[in-house]
């Protein structure tokens, strides 16, 4: 029987989809299969007694506040506290260019809300973080895709797509969500230039700066255009760059906390945007993350968070040289210096959709990466996750998947012998 809803919706729900990897994760809920799928912080290092003391404090020395309606842009003490906090990134901006979200997927929402009308070119790294793609489809977004290397978005590259007139660019320029990528510094500042030069704003994604494993920090892209652009007047930022960060991967993701700065004319507009969803974030949830982190709680958090998830990363990479063909194959995966992701790029002939599905029978499983592609691609491609295994997990998932793998290439070698000797006779 058909329903009359189904002429009710509006036209935009064409567009919508659900999220694959949300979808992925039903599918594979099962207690003996590995899985590198979802891109979930270590449960077992939630700060759990530390949060639980924040709410009996907030309750007993503030409850009725906390139980209360607040401000949509958020809990006062709370954003003077990561105004702090990002100075020492060189983010030097004051507590008017600040807004709390219900999370990044909600300053995603929020950016495309205000920014995007149906058809507007959006210019994404290729491959790009799907929950971006996802948000922006939604208002009807096009999109421009630029490849990247080892060293982030390639310069000559970014400057094709500029010329197409792109509405922004979304770039996470740390760790990149999918590849693990980084953006190196000099092609931070020549990307910022190219941005000023199209007069292109960038929409700076940064959820895992804190959680560098090796090497040195790196500028942030809006800290690069401040300097650039010279921008920055009595603390307060008017630049070229929207930059978000979160909670969810330094605290706990169930807070679901997470902020946006920007100049102060594209806060009051993201602000009547938040107006018409939620009116504001979660009081109680704001001033219990304000009372865990202002003792410096969160910077030894985020130290031992480092600490375990840099040696996961190495055991994972580690053990793909163990258990992974040789590159000569048409095999390889990036090494990040930080974040919780690892990509892999198999053969062009490897499909791994199929592959996933093989892989799930052997008890292991990953993302495929075409859903990171918003104009298509990636087939051959996959994502891993290594911040939520253990140390022993780690190495009997990626046994098992390289076994997988291998299998793969080897049946692909032995048919196309095949075929090469019935040609031969």
């Amino acid at each position: 029987m058909s329903t009359p809803w189904i002429h009710r919706y509006a036209q935009r729900t064409q567009r919508m989809t659900s999220s694959m990897i949300r979808e992925l994760l039903k599918l594979i809920a099962q207690p003996d299969l590995i899985s590198f799928a979802g891109g979930l912080p270590a449960p077992e290092l939630f700060p759990v007694e530390e949060i639980k003391e924040a709410v009996e404090t907030v309750l007993t020395i503030k409850g009725a506040k906390a139980l209360q309606y607040s401000t949509t842009e958020g809990y006062p003490p709370l954003r003077d506290m990561l105004v702090r906090h990002m100075k020492r990134y060189g983010i030097v901006v004051d507590i008017d260019n600040v807004l709390i979200t219900s999370g990044s997927q909600q300053a995603l929402d929020l950016i495309g809300k205000i920014l995007i009308n149906t058809g507007d070119k959006i210019l994404t790294e290729h491959p790009s973080y799907l929950g971006a793609i996802q948000a922006f489809t939604m208002y009807g977004a096009d999109y421009v895709t630029v490849p990247i290397d080892d060293d982030g978005v390639i310069p000559e590259s970014l400057e094709v797509g500029l010329r197409a007139g792109p509405k922004f660019m979304y770039l996470l320029p740390n760790f990149q969500n999918p590849t693990g990528v980084t953006i190196s510094a000099g092609r931070r500042r020549e990307l910022v230039l190219l941005a000023d030069r199209y007069g292109i704003p960038i929409i700076e994604d940064d959820p895992y700066g804190q959680l560098r494993y090796e090497g040195d920090h790196i500028k942030p892209l809006v800290v690069i255009d401040a300097e650039c652009l010279e921008c920055q007047h009595n603390g307060r930022y008017s630049g070229n760059v929207i930059y978000m960060s979160t909670f969810s991967k330094t605290l706990a993701p169930g807070l679901r906390l997470g902020w946006i700065v920007a100049p102060k004319e594209v806060i009051h507009r993201l602000v009547q945007a938040k107006q018409g969803t939620d009116l504001h974030s979660s009081t109680i949830d704001q001033m219990v993350a304000y009372e865990v982190g202002r003792g410096g709680f969160i910077d030894r958090h985020v130290q031992h968070l480092r600490e375990v998830y840099g040696n996961r990363r190495k055991v994972m990479l580690d053990a793909l040289a163990r258990a992974f063909p040789d590159p000569s194959l048409g095999v390889r995966w990036t090494r990040p210096q930080g974040g919780l992701f690892l990509w892999i790029e198999l053969p062009d002939w490897m499909d791994t959709s199929e592959l996933l599905k093989t892989a799930v029978k052997e008890k292991v499983a990953f993302v495929p990466g075409t859903p990171f592609y918003p104009n298509g691609g990636g087939r051959n491609t996959m994502r891993l996750n290594f911040s939520y295994g253990t140390e022993a997990m780690i190495e009997e998932g990626i046994a098992r998947l390289g076994r997988v793998v291998t299998q793969q290439i080897a049946r692909r070698n032995a048919a196309v012998a095949a075929v090469g000797d019935t040609i031969t006779t």
